[in-house]
């Protein structure tokens, strides 16, 4: 005999609120719009950009917004024009661009652009070891805002792309540079870069054996040239003969053996990268002295001190000095001679970093997910995150995998 129900329940019981019901929870999306700025470089030299029209369009279609200063184009020859029919609005001060949630820039800003920022921004941008400063870090560390250094963020292979790709601009630019001032239209040489029958290859000197100087060393070899590489790291110099698939002569970095070849050369590469703070091995002032009048040094490394004792910083327009009658081109941020070529290669990596971070849902949750964009950051939130500018300069630093866990 079924259970009799107290009085007043017969009701609540026949009432379907209390029957099983089909849950309708609300998926949340996690896809976030973004708002990105692009200021105009207004430091010296620099001439690159961000993000290509084409990247903006793509990236206003897909909903988000940009905000363009005017003229930031104009060194990589796109209009504003040409960037407002894709979509970007053109503002005409900083303080507008600098309103955005995500600021993208290729040089760091400077201390007039420091005080247009807010808190809770993003700043991703060069981060300059070399003229970097305590107070310009303190400074940042104020307007507490996410800053990170496009040159260290790293891809799945654990490469640098940013790096790669300038590496890989420098290299092929640097023997046209070598091409130009070897012609007596310079007061070079007067000889071709590289060689034609019945007549001696010019000489290449290369001291590094990393991207600049693989691309630097498939430009010569395909000019005609004779080429010699120095690298103390013989596994750099055994992946570069097989990159480029020739014999080559190779040598570490021996001061008897790099003197004969440095006065023999037509042309000396500086391309080595700094190691522990320094670059590993400088060209002693004598070993450019017994280079022939007209011959040429080329120093990429100048913007982390120098390859030659010899060498001065120089600009893209002032871009050479002489010393012992040799041709001294050491001008920092070489990609920006071909700015268009540079923000091609920059715009076909920052495009799909933006997207990851839309699809993420901001800049919180992708470094907490992705461990390759957060090799680049170096300020989070106003705490400086990176140990070896903690180090560098006695300041105090915190984990960013601790500050991300507890802000997630």
């Amino acid at each position: 005999m079924p259970e009799q129900l107290p009085p007043g329940f017969e009701s609540l019981a026949a009432s379907r609120a209390y029957f099983t019901q089909e849950s309708t929870l609300a998926v949340e999306t996690r896809k976030r719009k973004l708002f990105i700025g692009l200021p105009r470089e207004t430091t010296l030299q620099e001439n690159r950009l961000g993000l290509t029209p084409e990247a903006v369009q793509h990236l206003v279609t897909a909903g988000h917004e940009v905000v363009l200063e005017a003229g930031a184009g104009e060194p990589s020859k796109y209009s504003d024009h040409n960037y407002s029919e894709a979509g970007a609005q053109v503002v005409y001060s900083p303080q507008e661009v600098f309103q955005a949630d995500i600021v993208l820039k290729v040089a760091p800003p400077t201390r007039d652009e420091i005080e247009f920022m807010r808190p809770g921004q993003t700043l991703i941008s060069a981060l300059q070891m070399g003229t970097l400063t305590a107070e310009y870090i303190a400074a940042l560390q104020r307007k507490k805002v996410n800053a990170i250094g496009f040159e260290f963020i790293r891809d799945p292979s654990g490469a640098m792309p940013v790096v790669r790709a300038m590496s890989e601009i420098a290299g092929s630019t640097v023997m046209l540079v070598a091409a130009e001032y070897l012609a007596r239209s310079n007061e070079g040489k007067g000889i071709i870069l590289g060689g034609i029958t019945g007549v001696p290859p010019s000489q290449v000197v290369i001291l590094g054996a990393g991207t600049v100087a693989e691309y630097a060393a498939r430009a010569a070899i395909g000019l005609g040239a004779e080429v010699k590489v120095f690298d103390n790291h013989l596994y750099k110099l055994r992946r570069l003969k097989h990159n480029l698939g020739t014999q080559l002569y190779t040598s570490t970095l021996d001061t008897f053996a790099l003197s004969q070849q440095i006065r023999r050369a037509d042309v000396v590469i500086g391309a080595l990268s700094i190691e522990d703070g320094r670059i590993p091995f400088m060209v002693p002032e004598e070993m450019v002295a017994s280079m022939a009048p007209g011959s040429i040094v080329i120093d990429v490394s100048i913007d982390q001190g120098g390859c030659f004792e010899t060498s001065e910083m120089t600009s893209h327009s002032q871009p050479i000095f002489r010393k012992y009658d040799v041709v001294h081109y050491c001008v920092p941020n070489i990609a920006s001679r071909v700015p268009r070529t540079a923000t091609n290669a920059l715009s076909n990596i920052f495009t799909p970093i933006l997207q990851e971070i839309h699809q993420h849902g901001g800049i919180n949750e992708v470094l907490f997910t992705n461990e390759h964009f957060r090799a680049g950051v170096y300020i989070y939130r106003g705490s400086l995150t990176n140990a070896a500018i903690g180090k560098k300069y006695n300041m105090r630093y915190k984990e960013l995998g601790l500050l991300i866990a507890v802000r997630n």
